[in-house]
């Protein structure tokens, strides 16, 4: 190659971040991306709108990786605009998601890219992880192995930012939606929408990925949120054609909002494996 030639990047990395996030987990969110096994990727991240401080706190630690490119929104768009925007810039055969507080394990990239080299079949591919707060590791998530369209009735089948994707495949859906009524629900939107024009994925069954969850951050969830993600529901089972008979599915996200606080914490320590004690 000649010198000064820039080789094209494999992998785009989508970041969206906002001055919400502390700084030492933004510092280990892109750390674990620049140290990955796999080199041979651009990491674009758009800040969204965060102070003056931030943002020039960010602009120099971004500075220590050329593969890094940073964006700025003036003002607070939300995190489908900020990915749709890094989109727009991205170069890479596949589409790699991250955010700015988790921690994307070193062979993270390794594994995704050969899966989806060896298995054009899929579209997009996920994987388990473990879950984290400020204690350190307390449960995991190891989502179907193959999912379905009927896996989407309980609630969705993949780990957003464990994602890896074609490129193409996400642009030719035109990334992510910027409905109001999918706040927060995007990524949920988005993988029915991939289902229903007849994609699959698939989740490796190796936790490659590190997920930031409060214990507790389930039960303090805003009910305009879950009245999204029930609008989600309705729309998206209808597109993959599910939804007779899925009424207690679309509600599920209602009535689970009015449930008792203690009565939350024993069903997500059933169902994410928390340690005891």
């Amino acid at each position: 190659m000649l010198e000064g030639m820039r080789m094209v990047p494999d992998i785009s990395v989508l970041m969206g971040i906002y001055n919400e996030k502390k700084k030492e987990q933004v510092e280990m969110a892109i750390s674990s991306i620049l140290n990955q096994s796999y080199s041979n990727f651009e990491f674009i991240i758009c800040d969204d709108g965060s102070s003056e401080e931030f943002f020039l706190w960010l602009q120099e630690y971004c500075k220590t990786d050329e593969r890094i490119h940073l964006l700025r929104n003036e003002k607070n768009e939300g995190l489908s605009k900020a990915l749709n925007r890094c989109l727009k810039y991205a170069k890479g055969e596949y589409i790699a998601r991250m955010d700015a507080d988790d921690i994307s394990l070193p062979e993270r990239f390794e594994k995704q890219v050969m899966f989806l080299k060896t298995h054009p079949e899929y579209a997009f591919t996920g994987s388990a992880v473990s879950l984290i707060d400020e204690g350190g590791i307390w449960g995991e998530r190891k989502p179907s192995e193959r999912p379905q369209k009927t896996d989407f009735l309980w609630t969705s089948p993949f780990i957003h930012p464990s994602i890896m994707m074609k490129t193409s495949v996400l642009q030719n859906m035109n990334g992510y939606t910027t409905a109001d009524y999918a706040e927060r629900t995007e990524d949920y939107d988005l993988f029915m929408r991939l289902y229903a024009a007849g994609e699959k994925g698939y989740n490796l069954q190796e936790k490659l990925f590190l997920y930031r969850e409060d214990r507790n951050a389930f039960a303090k969830r805003k009910y305009r949120y879950r009245i999204n993600e029930a609008k989600v529901r309705y729309i998206g089972f209808g597109q993959l054609g599910i939804r007779k008979g899925s009424m207690k599915y679309i509600i599920k996200p209602l009535v689970v909002g009015v449930l008792p606080g203690f009565v939350l914490q024993k069903l997500h320590k059933r169902q994410f494996g928390e340690k005891e004690g």
